[in-house]
């Protein structure tokens, strides 16, 4: 399999943006997305900002554990071919890039990233955020998470890692310094979107109102292929066109928040009073107080108007001032988990498939003292989503999953071995037989007072001159207490 053909990306165009308004493209709406539709856009956007957002929670607490294990680690592992993939395109049109895929180490990524665009002969100041990492603060005041109302240390396991949600504010500096790109940590998925709109237009940011608006326009957009019918369609109810060749989204935006989202004629998918409602309300609990470290937004009174195929107006928004704490996310190191998957196809497999469970659960049980109760037993393709609720007597295959916990690596091995020693030892025809192992880091949140978390900016400025005048290979940060 050859590497991505970008030259498949031809008859792509999207309309000048208007004078007054600036320009905001997705690259990406987490880790594992695609990279051609950023490249289009990089190329084709006429875009002012390409944003990255490459973060879950679970993202920043395992890059925590590689970040300890290796000093110049720690980012994630896609930013670099994200950043190269784009930066010749970016540099061309002026395009500046904010993204969080610094993780648990933005400095060494913004490191990492310098050397990367260097050798491509680009001339790109880059900046980083650091200040999301608290774990000396939870320790010292050991707040109560939310999940359990007891203290964070008296959870099972070993704090790993402990990163509070920065806003837009750090971005907006970062980007005022003359950085081309901003790299982050853990920061709000809207935050990287309203800190690019916050640098260019001038805003205050204790403008509950304005900044309530601008967060809209972040969460629509934070997703990525979302708003572009990605994770809307259905091919009943919901058909989308072009779906192997869905287009990212970009944002026009005016000085007082109000919006028109859109896609690159000539790419697929569809940008509709629909898919933008959907993405709205993705992962919202309360539309009318949705918290974030900038602003506590109002989207219930938000309207879309379709303008063009593709083309949609957003107005509305509103906000109240910021809250006083920020939400952290803390990881524990809990567990190792082992996992193997064996299928077995035609008459009687779902016979064979229980048959070979028993086997397994009684070999744990007899040679390992594992306590059968403690294993995971799934059927695939027996409606195993539905937890029993649906039955199903006679499929054409079944697919056993075995899942166990241990507290070490070697330990945790053991249950993929035993399905893989089923090829021979167990029920006839047994094939495609997996096994894995990998580290559990359970995921707890927790808040603490903003007052108290001191955020602060890095530049490693590369090439020649930038905005502030400072030149190549200077370096400089300021830091402030949120």
């Amino acid at each position: 399999m050859g590497s991505l053909k970008t030259s498949s990306l031809t008859g792509l165009s999207a309309p000048d943006r208007p004078a007054d308004h600036l320009r905001l493209g997705a690259g990406a709406g987490f880790a594992g997305d695609r990279l051609d539709p950023a490249i289009a856009l990089a190329e084709h956007g006429n875009l002012d900002f390409l944003i990255f957002e490459l973060l879950g929670e679970r993202t920043v607490a395992a890059a925590q554990r590689r970040e300890r294990e290796a000093a110049d680690s720690g980012f994630e592992p896609t930013l670099i071919d994200r950043i190269t993939s784009v930066a010749e395109h970016c540099a061309a049109n002026g395009t500046r890039i904010v993204t969080n895929g610094g993780a648990a180490n933005p400095k060494a990524a913004a490191r990492a990233v310098a050397e990367a665009v260097r050798g491509l002969g680009i001339e790109m100041p880059i900046a980083y955020v650091t200040g999301d990492d608290v774990l000396g603060v939870v320790d010292d005041v050991d707040p109560d998470t939310w999940e359990t109302g007891q203290p964070a240390s008296a959870a099972d396991g070993e704090l790993i890692s402990a990163n509070a949600y920065l806003g837009a504010e750090p971005i907006r500096r970062a980007l005022d310094s003359g950085a081309a790109i901003v790299i982050t940590g853990r920061v709000a998925d809207p935050s990287l979107y309203v800190g690019a709109m916050a640098h260019h237009f001038g805003w205050d940011h204790h403008d509950a109102d304005l900044i309530g608006r601008a967060t809209v326009i972040g969460h629509l957009l934070e997703c990525a292929g979302q708003v572009t019918g990605g994770y809307f369609a259905d091919p009943v109810t919901k058909p989308v066109s072009g779906l192997a060749s869905l287009g990212f989204p970009f944002v026009d935006v005016n000085a007082d928040a109000q919006a028109v989202i859109s896609k690159l004629d000539g790419s697929g998918g569809e940008v509709s009073i629909r898919t933008c409602t959907e993405q709205l309300l993705y992962e919202v609990a309360d539309p009318s107080a949705y918290i974030t470290p900038d602003v506590i937004a109002d989207f219930s009174q938000v309207s879309f108007e379709q303008v063009t195929d593709d083309c949609v107006h957003v107005s509305g928004g509103t906000g109240a001032p910021r809250p006083s704490e920020l939400k952290v996310t803390l990881g524990y190191g809990s567990s190792w988990q082992g996992e193997g998957q064996i299928t077995y196809s035609g008459l009687r497999s779902k016979e064979r498939a229980e048959l070979a469970a028993s086997i397994i659960l009684e070999r744990l049980e007899q040679f390992y003292e594992v306590d059968p109760e403690t294993v995971f037993v799934e059927y695939i393709g027996m409606a195993a989503a539905f937890r029993g609720l649906v039955k199903v007597d006679n499929p054409a295959e079944v697919c056993l999953r075995i899942v166990g916990s241990a507290g070490t690596r070697k330990q945790a091995a053991i249950f993929g071995a035993e399905v893989e020693a089923l090829y021979t030892n167990g029920p006839a025809g047994g094939g495609g037989a997996r096994k894995s192992v990998h580290e559990v880091v359970a995921v707890r949140s927790c808040s603490v007072d903003r007052s108290i978390i001191e955020e602060s900016v890095g530049v490693e400025f590369v090439g020649g001159p930038v905005a502030n005048g400072q030149t190549a290979a200077s370096a400089a940060e300021d830091s402030a207490t949120l």
